[in-house]
């Protein structure tokens, strides 16, 4: 099945149903939201044939239609972060092979060094803000002069989406993905959440995410139901836009749940109307679920995956939390996953070598939705894919019933004393702490141990040193050799991308230099 199949299904069904609504006011049905990607789609082969598209917007209707404009093409639209430096966003572009750009007024500064730097054959602005460019055409201007009707041959082939990896360490990678692909994932999301044509889902992660596409909009988009666009997070705007639409549904990172809770907590909206929350992007504490239950909505579900990956690998529902604090969850719908015996990173993991409950090993997965591999990058493909498999590098153990907890990543593992460290463990124990915000372990450089825990722990509170050293000491599950030797409290934010993964690199280098 293809996901244009599945939104021209949608178009039919529910052609007045409101399909995007914006954080400015405006609305647009499932007819137009059909109608306005057909035109893009029409503009779009004039000017470039069988070219991609790149897209550099901030959550609107332009993201949305191109989404969909790409689809009805049959060629890959390249989702580009407009949180990365100019450089990484050529270099984008360039691994996507883009050679159009629809930009949007927040990011054309962003764009125009795009133009100057790249190959495109053309290029439009979608907003009112003066650019220019003699190259550059109006959004609505070209919508207007297009045909409303999709030409013949039209979708020429089965290209969804280029969507990139976080990028912490260096430039993100570009991971091509079908429709076909991304279709299981969108059906994935409906059937987690029994999303159906009466929702209203808050958009406020950003579009680009492999989380946002595939996990939020295309299932919405698939089941009818309505999306609200909040360009850009801000928690108190966000608790207006749900008591506004009635939402019912909110897709957060921990860090934006965070923020959400402590808005609640003093402003109180009316979210009344919130079915469930979805998170994940980084480890969820049973405290942020907690608070979250109480604040926002008690139906909260946690997930893990990647973006090569879909969607997510693994989601847990509210009530498996309950009894299972701290899990993931078990495999979504359409994966299988397996826990074997950690392989080096030059080497492929065992398929077969899977651990017993309890024991410590490595996520593999395999599913119809994963992607086929990096564009023109072997050497990292190399290191993720093998034999139909995809490598995570997360450590991982499942419990007695299957229920899955991530332990840490297999690369940024340490050594003190001859034991292997797995830095989230230690930090899900530190942000237990109820002064605690959040925490980041690694491990430093000692000649008596080969490396010795160290920590950097955030607080609004007055919190010393000596008392999280404490708490660690006194806590049950963490043995004497994981417990921190270093500790430096601070109240400045951790360096996360915008899904909530945390920079450890830049965070080191903050605290402890080179």
């Amino acid at each position: 099945m293809r996901l244009v199949d599945t939104f021209a299904r949608t178009a039919r069904c529910y052609p007045d149903r409101p399909a995007v609504v914006t954080d400015d006011g405006r609305r647009f049905t499932y007819d137009e939201l059909d109608e306005r990607s057909t035109r893009l789609a029409t503009a779009l082969r004039e000017r470039v044939g069988s070219g991609r598209c790149a897209v550099l917007s901030l959550n609107g209707p332009v993201a949305v239609e191109a989404m969909l404009a790409g689809n009805k093409r049959g060629v890959a639209t390249l989702q580009l972060s407009y949180r990365v430096t100019p450089t990484a966003l050529v270099e984008m572009a360039e691994a996507g092979a883009a050679r159009a750009l629809v930009f949007d007024d927040d990011n054309a500064d962003a764009a125009l060094e795009l133009l100057e730097a790249g190959s495109f054959e053309a290029a439009i602005h979608a907003g009112d803000r003066p650019v220019d460019h003699p190259e550059v055409e109006s959004y609505e201007s070209v919508l207007a002069d297009a045909s409303p009707d999709l030409p013949p041959g039209l979708p020429e082939g089965d290209e969804c989406a280029v969507l990139y990896t976080s990028g912490t360490t260096s430039t993100p990678k570009a991971v091509l993905f079908d429709q076909e692909q991304l279709w299981y994932g969108a059906v994935q999301g409906v059937m987690e959440h029994g999303i159906d044509e009466t929702d209203v889902a808050l958009c406020t992660t950003p579009w680009y995410h492999m989380v946002t596409t595939d996990a939020w909009l295309y299932p919405h988009f698939v089941a009818g139901a309505s999306v609200v666009l909040h360009s850009e997070f801000d928690p108190a705007e966000a608790l207006e836009l749900v008591a506004a639409h009635d939402v019912t549904g909110v897709l957060a990172v921990p860090t934006q749940l965070r923020a959400l809770n402590d808005v609640q907590r003093e402003a109180g909206y009316d979210v009344d109307s919130l079915a469930y929350i979805r998170t994940g992007g980084a480890i969820v504490t049973e405290e942020l679920v907690a608070d979250t239950s109480e604040q926002l909505s008690d139906q909260v579900y946690n997930t893990y995956g990647m973006t090569e990956a879909g969607p997510d690998l693994t989601f847990a529902h509210p009530r498996a939390q309950e009894d299972h604090p701290g899990t993931v969850g078990k495999e979504a719908f359409s994966w299988e996953i397996r826990v074997v015996e950690t392989a080096p990173l030059s080497a492929d993991p065992d398929p077969d070598a899977t651990v017993d409950p309890g024991k410590r090993g490595e996520v593999i997965a395999r599913g119809p939705g994963m992607s086929d591999g990096y564009i023109d990058n072997p050497v990292a493909e190399e290191k993720s894919y093998f034999d139909g498999w995809l490598r995570t590098r997360d450590v991982a153990e499942k419990d007695e019933d299957g229920y899955l907890y991530i332990v840490g990543r297999v690369d940024n593992m340490f050594i003190s004393g001859g034991e292997n460290v797995y830095p989230a463990e230690i930090e899900r124990v530190i942000e237990s702490h109820p002064d605690v915000e959040e925490a980041c372990v690694f491990g430093l450089d000692d000649e008596q141990w080969g490396s010795v825990v160290s920590a950097v722990v955030v607080t609004e509170a007055d919190l010393t040193e000596d008392e999280v050293e404490a708490f660690c000491r006194g806590h049950d599950s963490l043995a004497d050799f994981k417990r921190p030797r270093t500790c430096t409290v601070t109240d400045e934010p951790l360096p996360r991308t915008d899904t909530g993964t945390l920079m450890r690199e830049r965070l080191v280098e903050r605290y402890v230099g080179e």
